[in-house]
């Protein structure tokens, strides 16, 4: 966290950190170092455990675990909680009422012409992705993945097949700069925000560190692509190599003259805009 911090200062960037319950509860520290240095703080559910995901737990459930991780991060870190992105980008239709209900008004996890085939867990249900609203919108109050007119307003996380992402970044930064370019020439068409996902623990070599893979799925080819390759593949850069990567993706939209800015900010600042889409 200090690492990723001092990089954001550097660039004078504000952005948005998205806790589950279970790492705020446990290093609750964390919470207030990104508060403290101005950035907004979001919900990413209870936790990552696959019983846990959104796109399973009925409506009821999902509510329960919102209430308790916007509680807790409110408790620690002292701010309003709106925003939310669930672990793993699993959703299912009714957790835009779910989150309506627990006071949220902001999502991102819905990765619009994102397809991760068996690379992610609920991949299969993620297929809804490609053909989701690729700007930001409205969402139906009874389906996230279309628009609408409730007040939870949906900032997809950037994707053209493949992720815009810390991971996709550190396995392939000369694919991810090819990347940056297509969506900086969308952007320019239509104005479409660039939402890069990167985890602090990225910044953190753990490839030395025992690792136990847990079989999630009983399907064989998921298990392979889902759990052992994708287990392998995310070690490639750890650690202090990732800061380079991360700091050379970050000049590359400075000199492009973006600005970097927390989600809570981009929808006040286009509100009016979002009513429109």
């Amino acid at each position: 966290m200090p690492k990723l911090l001092d990089l954001y200062a550097k660039y004078g960037i504000k952005t948005t950190f998205f806790y589950t319950g279970y790492i705020a509860k446990l290093y609750p520290e964390v919470v207030k170092m990104a508060a403290d240095s101005g950035h907004e703080i979001g919900s990413h559910g209870k936790s990552h455990l696959k019983e846990n995901g959104f796109d399973i737990m009925p409506y009821e459930r999902q509510v329960r675990h919102l209430e308790y991780s916007k509680k807790l991060l409110e408790d620690i870190s002292g701010k309003q909680v709106i925003s939310f992105r669930a672990p793993a980008l699993r959703v299912s239709p009714n957790t835009a009422k779910a989150l309506l209900k627990t006071g949220f008004r902001i999502d991102s996890s819905i990765a619009s012409q994102r397809f991760d085939f068996f690379l992610s867990f609920g991949s299969k249900k993620k297929i809804k992705f490609l053909y989701a609203p690729r700007l930001p919108y409205r969402t139906n109050r009874n389906n996230i993945f279309i628009r609408g007119q409730s007040n939870l307003v949906e900032i997809p996380p950037s994707a053209t097949i493949i992720p815009f992402a810390g991971t996709t970044m550190r396995i392939m930064p000369k694919i991810t700069r090819c990347h940056q370019k297509i969506l900086h020439a969308e952007a320019k068409l239509n104005r479409k925000p660039a939402v890069f996902i990167i985890h602090p623990n990225e910044i953190i070599d753990e490839s030395n560190e025992p690792r136990t893979i847990r079989r999630r799925s009983n399907n064989f080819i998921a298990y392979v692509l889902s759990d052992l390759l994708r287990a392998k593949l995310k070690t490639r850069n750890l650690g202090e190599n990732a800061l380079p990567i991360y700091e050379k993706l970050i000049i590359y939209y400075t000199k492009k003259g973006y600005t970097f800015t927390t989600m809570q900010e981009y929808v006040s600042y286009n509100k009016g805009e979002i009513s429109n889409l």
